[in-house]
């Protein structure tokens, strides 16, 4: 018998990015699973293209706006769990493509060790196939700094075993009904990024294990980086931060992160961004501060 896995795939105004996923997906050697995909409030008919092109293959959920990665996941989730009893959830970005046996090699992995609550693959850029974009990931709590294992190396074998990090990429993630059940969904008020990272600290605590598992693999477009500024981007990367740490770790590495954040790192990006003149994303950033401290303390 082969556990059964749903698939969540979000899609915002991302149809040929969709369509290549599933595609790749199509050809996946795992027996047990469906796909739900769930258009994000996009302004174009992607929902209805989608629904027509795999009328066979995918339920479509249409949510009536753009809830963020966030909730329209658990929007996702929640479907899953009401009408499929899933024994697994898988989340996966609509901008990536999966090798054939990626699920075999998570699901092999989990079902070893009832202790593994989440499972990621290794990933790569889509643009440069052998070029790692993460293996895992893990936190400096007394800074707060959160970093990719392995980004930007040419994978030679070195992230070869299977380890366990402190957290893995929401954009190809596995997890255990059972954890889910026990943690939680996706904490809604993140929107896009650190939902993931405080998904798997929530599930570490709960006495699970995350693992990075590097037989399976994925390809992922997204993590690039440009030479301006992206405002959405910086705002809630910072916001989401403070509110990373203040939920999970100690008042004494919380006191430690904002002394750190507030000689370093705001510093820096303040000079940053005077410099090269972008106004624009300098309010934004302080405003992300304020917004992350309230959430922090008063939510």
């Amino acid at each position: 018998m082969n556990p059964k896995v749903s698939i969540i795939i979000l899609n915002w105004n991302g149809l040929d990015d969709t369509i290549e996923c599933l595609d790749s997906l199509k050809k996946t050697t795992y027996p047990d699973y469906e796909v739900i995909v769930v258009d994000n409030g996009s302004k174009g008919d992607d929902a209805e293209i989608l629904g027509e092109k795999y009328k066979d293959y995918i339920h479509i959920v249409e949510n009536d706006k753009n809830y963020g990665f966030a909730e329209g996941c658990n929007i996702g989730m929640r479907y899953a769990l009401k009408n499929s009893h899933p024994d697994y959830i898988l989340l996966l970005n609509n901008d990536t493509v999966v090798a054939p046996d990626f699920l075999n090699k998570l699901i092999d992995v989990a079902e070893k060790d009832v202790s593994i609550g989440i499972a990621g693959p290794k990933i790569y850029f889509y643009d440069q196939p052998n070029k790692l974009q993460s293996a895992g990931a893990r936190v400096n709590w007394w800074t707060g700094e959160t970093a990719l294992i392995g980004y930007g190396e040419i994978d030679n074998g070195q992230f070869g075993h299977l380890k366990d990090v402190d957290w893995v990429i929401g954009g190809a993630l596995l997890i255990r009904r059972q954890v889910l059940e026990k943690i939680g969904l996706l904490y809604q008020p993140y929107f896009a990024y650190f939902e993931e990272a405080d998904w798997c600290i929530r599930c570490r605590k709960a006495g699970y294990r995350v693992v990075y598992v590097p037989g399976a693999k994925v390809w992922h477009k997204g993590q690039r980086t440009t030479g301006k500024q992206d405002v959405s981007l910086l705002y809630y990367m910072t916001r989401n931060r403070l509110l990373f740490m203040r939920r999970n770790s100690t008042s004494l590495q919380f006191v430690s992160f904002l002394m750190w954040f507030s000689l370093k790192d705001s510093l820096m990006t303040t000079i940053m961004l005077i410099r090269r003149k972008e106004l624009k994303s300098l309010t934004k950033f302080y405003k992300a501060i304020c917004d992350g401290m309230r959430l922090s303390f008063c939510s």
